[in-house]
């Protein structure tokens, strides 16, 4: 391990000669141009030539873009390796032999691939993003006595500006600078630090970060309350469509989990942003996102209680960890007979017609008359008036609460805070950014105490339903015992959620919180009253 991290301590603090080792070539200039150029002006041996294959990975999000790594499979007729870059440098963090990418950042051998795309990836799957046909060329600087002095690799694109990359020599660092030197001021080539992977995709029409599960909507405050609905709409819509293939076809969780917020923010704008729509068609598609959420609901929970297995297992004591491994082996059957449900359903003329004549209708011009009694606001006013509604209820809801209170209450706390959550992120491009992305995290810290007391609550109880379906499939009592302790653990960080609730609403409603909601929020006659 020490010489591993030492190696990759040595990779990062290499001094890197202060100079590009990557450059382009200019519009028209082929690879054998190239060397016919550069042969007039130093000593040069053409060491092979190949067809190659270069995939760029990542994965559906872009975590490895968005964290400066590309991923990229090399694949020749001899050779084949998977490199890992910096995007920042061009210079490689790791690389290994390999003939595929694995789909997963676990999938790896040990090592600093595994260790560079564990924690990028998380649960998402790698996934090819655009492949390139191109000839390769390792091409020799060499000196009088015929000793490399310096490698170069050329890479020759069909659609886009050829590339060559310096592969310096130890103790001939002149030869570099003399050959960098020639290379742009002689024969026109430009350094550059941009990943290939930016022309390929240019090339493509598309451009990195194309999806994010981030909302981003930029409303027009002045906007009719109903075109903004109905674009707040289409942009879920969006995210709905773009998940749908990964969801079928079960690529990684990450996928149902996105395609279900969609989901559930439309039922929320439906049900929230009210007054916008007709009443009858507010309705019928208020029910067939519902639907969505409960087809979609049993394969998410499996979902999840397989993301935390691990964490499962580690919260018993060592000797009993084993034992659990039969509920794993229960829980992936269960969750891939939810999952072939649910792909059937998604392929459903129900789903699909339903989909596209919500797509359909939000297409339609708005009629120039207003129908709906709330059409007719702008949408800073109507989205003023729904959020300030909603947090007054959050506030109502959280103040009922004491220790003595049913679960239910708290339950129905979260719902709410929810609801505020939805309506603030939709809007949050109608407010000053700073002020509103702080009301968002401090209620962020009251929904995951929520949340936590929610979510180990649902576990505990359904826990204890498996047991009983296991029981029938004659699993050893170890595993039950395991479960037993389990259910026991999640039962005390239950408690522990429900403790921390208190501290965590007075911290969300305390008078700086309630101040910055009044100030944004609040009908003129409450600004009154504060004086």
């Amino acid at each position: 391990m020490l010489n591993e991290l030492h190696v990759r301590l040595l990779q990062h603090s290499r001094p890197v000669i202060n100079m590009s080792l990557q450059f382009e070539f200019p519009v028209n200039l082929t690879a054998e141009q190239f060397i016919a150029k550069l042969s007039h002006e130093a000593d040069t041996q053409l060491a092979s030539r190949q067809p190659s294959c270069k995939t760029y990975y990542d994965s559906f999000d872009w975590r490895l873009y968005s964290n400066d790594v590309t991923c990229e499979l090399n694949q020749a007729k001899s050779v084949s390796s998977l490199t890992l870059r910096s995007i920042k440098n061009a210079s490689v963090i790791a690389n290994s032999a390999l003939k595929k990418a694995p789909s997963f950042g676990k999938e790896f051998e040990p090592g600093i691939m595994r260790d560079t795309l564990e924690p990028l990836l998380e649960m998402r799957a790698l996934l090819p993003v655009c492949t390139l046909d191109y000839e390769i060329y390792h091409l020799n600087i060499i000196n009088k006595d015929e000793k490399i002095i310096l490698r170069l690799l050329i890479e020759e694109y069909g659609h886009f500006n050829n590339r060559v990359l310096l592969q310096p020599v130890k103790g001939y660092d002149k030869a570099t600078e003399h050959i960098t030197e020639i290379l742009t001021s002689t024969l026109g080539l430009t350094p550059t630090e941009e990943p290939v992977l930016l022309a390929a995709l240019q090339f493509q029409g598309r451009k990195p970060k194309d999806y994010s599960s981030k909302l981003n909507i930029n409303l027009d405050p002045g906007m009719r309350a109903d075109i903004a609905g109905k674009y707040i709409y289409s942009h879920l819509l969006k995210a709905i469509k773009a998940n749908e293939q990964g969801t079928i076809a079960n690529t990684d969780s990450e996928f149902l989990h996105d395609f279900r917020v969609a989901v559930r923010r439309t039922r929320a704008g439906l049900n929230q942003i009210k007054g916008i729509l007709p009443a009858n068609i507010s309705a019928y598609y208020a029910d067939f996102f519902s639907w969505l959420g409960q087809i979609t609901g049993p394969t998410r929970d499996l979902d999840v209680y397989l993301l935390n297995f691990d964490r499962y297992k580690s919260s018993l004591p060592v000797s009993i960890r084993e034992d659990l491994n039969p509920l794993y082996d229960f829980l992936l059957a269960k969750q891939q007979k939810a999952q072939k449900e649910l792909a059937k359903k998604l392929q459903s003329a129900k789903y699909q017609s339903t989909l596209s004549e919500w797509e359909q209708y939000l297409k339609e011009p708005s009629y120039k008359k207003m129908l709906e009694q709330n059409a007719k606001l702008s949408i800073k006013e109507l989205a003023d008036h729904r959020i300030w509604k909603t947090f007054t209820r959050v506030l109502h809801e959280g103040d009922a609460i004491t220790d003595l209170s049913p679960s239910d209450a708290l339950h129905d706390l979260r719902k709410s805070c929810k609801k505020l959550r939805y309506l603030m992120e939709f809007f949050q491009s109608l407010y000053p950014e700073h002020q509103i992305k702080h009301l968002i995290k401090h209620l962020k810290g009251l929904q995951e105490v929520l949340g936590d007391f929610q979510d180990y609550a649902v576990q505990e109880l359904n826990l204890k339903l498996f047991s009983e379906e296991m029981m029938a499939l004659n699993t050893s009592a170890n595993t039950f015992l395991a479960m037993g302790v389990l259910i026991q653990d999640l039962d005390s960080h239950r408690c522990r959620a429900r403790k921390d609730f208190a501290s965590n609403f007075e911290d969300f409603k305390q008078e700086e919180n309630r101040s910055t909601f009044k100030l944004l929020f609040a009908p003129a006659k409450h600004h009154n009253h504060q004086h």
